[in-house]
């Protein structure tokens, strides 16, 4: 196979004002299969929460690339992360999505594994005539290289030569902090999981979480309906909201938000937002003023897009939402999502947060159908074609600095990069940070 060249697929100019990428980062199927392996395989992915696995013996599944993986607290209540397959032939060892069991038994042949991945026990084992070669090899299921826990957010390798977890992070760690302080009892995933495929390549979704340039044009049915429900509450009923002393209504004129870049390839975008009732965590609003400082708390209600290169995204707009992004080929991707919420909220919050979360999120909802339709529809232009060079990383070039600003200063964040703008900016330069992360991770085959 003729090497990829980077340079014919990233052209990565800064001096020159240029950042461009090739259509074939979107259509390839040889370069998605190193994808596999030096991008989902080779590094830290995201692979879950640990209040999915609770109690002692609770499990859940997922996949590191295209390798399945368990999650598992065992009876010392500690959580581990195993290749979800039987050392035997290989067979998947556990199908279900989640559960607790204090033995797992392969449906191929029978052999058994305790919650802590040790093999329990070999069918008819005495009678098998198995040598002492055999005897003497290591039964239990294969442990992932690397698995780590911050704030209860998972993360796995399958590659033991990557940097520390809390490297990987990095300044996301502080992001990651803004949504686990909103509760002393941490975060938890509301009861419902949403699966579904879009017949596009991966990094459409990756992009679009940081994308506010498409938002006018790709969802003007969800912005009308917001400007007649806001008309209709204000002869009702006004919201409440902390009032005009709060530091976005001083501190942000002029502003609507911005983006930031951080080191790794995880990216922020963001906006002003009030804290108001609109919001479900309104109920601790002044709670978490005392408890964080002012600057902290209206972060908190800011809308936040977050993403954890390569697979993790938190959008905090409409509601919160957790999205897991896993390829399955160059042209399809399954995505799986979440209602993430503080626990022990109120009931009245959490259904607000709910329902929020089923206008705009769900497959059903009147924003998740909008962009799945533009990602496959851009995947049908991504054909080969004589001009294969994309012309939408451009926009903000110009108007991204190198490090942070004063809106960064206020939670003592340091991105690499940021941009400060109004409305119609809409920073596409932050999708650098994506490509830059993705050379590196493939720069073993990439010339």
């Amino acid at each position: 196979m003729k090497p990829f060249i980077l340079r014919d697929l990233v052209d990565d100019r800064p001096m020159d004002g240029v950042f461009r990428v090739n259509r074939a980062l979107f259509r390839d199927p040889a370069l998605f299969e190193l994808e596999m392996k030096h991008v989902f395989e080779g590094g830290w992915v995201f692979v879950g929460l640990s209040t999915q696995a609770e109690r002692p013996h609770d499990y859940f599944t997922g996949f590191i690339g295209r390798v399945p993986i368990i999650v598992s607290r065992n009876g010392d209540n500690t959580l581990q992360c195993f290749v979800n397959a039987c050392p035997h032939k290989g067979v998947r060892l556990v199908r279900k999505l989640c559960g607790n069991a204090r033995r797992h038994t392969c449906p191929y042949h029978g052999w058994t594994f305790d919650s802590a991945g040790a093999n329990r026990n070999i069918k008819w084992q005495k009678s098998g005539c198995y040598s002492e070669a055999f005897d003497a090899e290591n039964h239990d299921l294969a442990a992932v290289a690397r698995f780590g826990e911050y704030r209860g957010f998972l993360f796995a390798s399958l590659n033991a030569d990557v940097p520390s977890l809390e490297d990987h992070l990095g300044e996301a760690r502080k992001l990651l902090d803004l949504l686990a302080d909103k509760s002393p009892d941490g975060l938890e995933l509301v009861p419902g999981r949403v699966c579904f495929t879009y017949e596009a390549n991966w990094k459409m979704q990756l992009e679009n979480c940081a994308d506010q340039y498409h938002f006018t044009s790709t969802h003007p049915s969800y912005i009308r309906i917001l400007e007649q429900r806001a008309s209709e509450e204000t002869r009702e009923v006004v919201r409440s909201s902390i009032g005009a002393a709060d530091f976005w209504q001083e501190t942000a004129q002029g502003v609507s938000g911005g983006t930031m870049t951080f080191d790794h390839g995880h990216v922020l975008n963001w906006g002003v937002m009030p804290v108001s009732s609109a919001n479900a965590d309104f109920e601790r609003a002044e709670q978490l003023a005392r408890a964080f400082g002012e600057a902290r708390r209206n972060w908190m209600f800011n809308m936040r897009n977050l993403t954890v290169f390569p697979n993790m995204q938190i959008a905090e707009n409409a509601s919160s939402q957790l999205r897991v992004i896993r390829p399955l080929a160059p042209d399809l991707t399954e995505m799986q999502t979440w209602c993430i919420a503080p626990r022990n909220e109120s009931a009245e919050a959490r259904t607000f947060r709910i329902r929020q979360y089923e206008d705009f999120f769900n497959p059903t909802g009147m924003a998740t159908p909008d962009d799945t339709v533009c990602y496959e529809e851009a995947q049908l232009g991504m054909a080969e074609q004589e001009r294969p060079w994309l012309q939408g990383h451009a926009r903000g070039l110009m108007a991204s600095v190198e490090g942070g600003n004063s809106y960064a200063d206020m939670i003592d964040l340091k991105p690499v990069r940021s941009v400060v703008a109004d409305a119609q900016l809409c920073d596409e330069s932050l999708f650098a940070g994506y490509y830059r992360a993705w050379a590196t991770r493939m720069a073993e085959v990439l010339a």
